[in-house]
């Protein structure tokens, strides 16, 4: 279930992540004082009452936690039903969200989380939504998990669920990231569409496997979804919409930003309009998604024939325009090389080239070279 992490070492997260009154705020700055979970849960109570944000029933908490076997009782129920338990120094831990200033220590994840959803977007918005933006959003979600991105949002009413129901009506990835516990799904309506979300992805939190519903949670929740993904599109959203927290979050974290306009004459789109008048990217389509998240900080690697991915972009060429592209290295290449590394015919390859670099995917250099572009 947890192949490769330290069980005592789980057990010290585990304990520290069920202490109520620990948020992502209070949780950095205790690692930034004692630096592990092991480490803040062997301080003493005077020690930890010295952290800023730490009073003496929480300090209190803290230590008692030492003692306590709830975390034991945790870790064999996720045994039992099935979820692997993700500390943020594991491997399989997801690299972006590991370089946000308050990842989770744990993510509790049904399901699956693999190498190609290091390519992932976030669509959310309003759970009092609009036929218009219900269409949008899953006509997004489903033409960008077609393309190859793992769809990344909330599981809650209105945007959130037609965002995954779109990724999943091509067969596409999606990843859920819940307020509450793996053991208490909300809304409850939509525990089937965890079921399905769960086999064509995961889902995955930071709360532990019985925590209800709370208003505080969903907004610290947002900050996953915003760190799980490239980017963040907003779909539809009225000026007090949780999904402009998301935004908020995105835009801390160094990720893309996206809106999609709706009628001008409309609430439910107000806070869209103001996102874009404030500088995030105007989307229409799935293309303007691909072509605003640029180049990637590094190279992706898909589990899907084993193809690198330098941009986004090169997600919405077909079949036979990914396969001649992967010959292009980043290094410059004689095009007779290019050419001897494949039995397609001449004639085309030297047509897909061209249509490549027409789309900026390769540049020709003098003396019939080629080189991949990587912006």
């Amino acid at each position: 279930m947890n192949d490769g992490v330290d069980e005592s070492e789980l057990l010290d997260i585990l304990r520290l992540n069920l202490v109520t009154g620990i948020g992502p705020r209070l949780n950095q700055v205790l690692l930034e004082c004692f630096d592990t979970p092991s480490k803040i849960l062997s301080s003493t109570q005077r020690e930890l009452e010295q952290v800023p944000g730490v009073g003496p029933k929480l300090a209190a908490s803290i230590v008692k936690a030492r003692q306590s076997s709830a975390a034991e009782t945790e870790l064999r129920r996720c045994h039992e039903s099935g979820f692997r338990l993700l500390p943020v120094n594991y491997d399989d831990y997801p690299e972006a969200l590991r370089e946000i200033p308050d990842a989770p220590n744990v993510l509790y994840c049904r399901g699956d989380l693999q190498k190609r959803d290091e390519l992932s977007i976030a669509i959310v918005g309003s759970r009092r939504c609009t036929m218009y933006g219900r269409q949008q959003a899953e006509f997004l979600a489903a033409a960008l998990a077609r393309a190859g991105l793992t769809i990344v949002s909330g599981l809650a009413r209105g945007i959130d669920a037609c965002a995954h129901q779109g990724a999943l009506s091509v067969s596409g990835r999606t990843i859920a990231v819940t307020a509450t516990g793996l053991c208490e799904m909300y809304p409850p309506e939509h525990k089937e569409l965890a079921e399905q979300v769960a086999a064509n992805g995961a889902v995955v939190t930071e709360s532990k496997l019985d925590q209800r519903p709370s208003a505080g949670l969903f907004p610290q929740r947002n900050r996953i979804i915003s760190g799980l993904s490239l980017g963040v599109i907003v779909v539809e959203a009225t000026r007090n919409s949780g999904a402009l927290h998301t935004a908020r979050h995105a835009m801390e974290q160094g990720r893309e930003v996206m809106a999609l306009p709706g009628r001008v004459d409309q609430l439910t789109s107000d806070g869209c309009h103001d996102l874009i008048r404030d500088g995030a990217t105007l989307i229409r389509n799935a293309d303007d998604v691909l072509t605003s998240l640029g180049p990637l900080v590094s190279p992706v690697e898909t589990q899907e024939g084993g193809e690198t991915v330098h941009s986004p972009r090169e997600l919405s060429l077909n079949d036979r325009e990914r396969e001649i592209l992967n010959l292009v290295t980043t290094d410059p290449q004689h095009i007779d090389e290019i050419l001897r590394a494949t039995d397609i015919e001449t004639g085309r390859v030297l047509s897909t080239l061209t249509v490549l670099e027409m789309k900026r995917m390769i540049r020709r250099l003098p003396g019939g070279s080629l080189v991949r572009s990587t912006y």
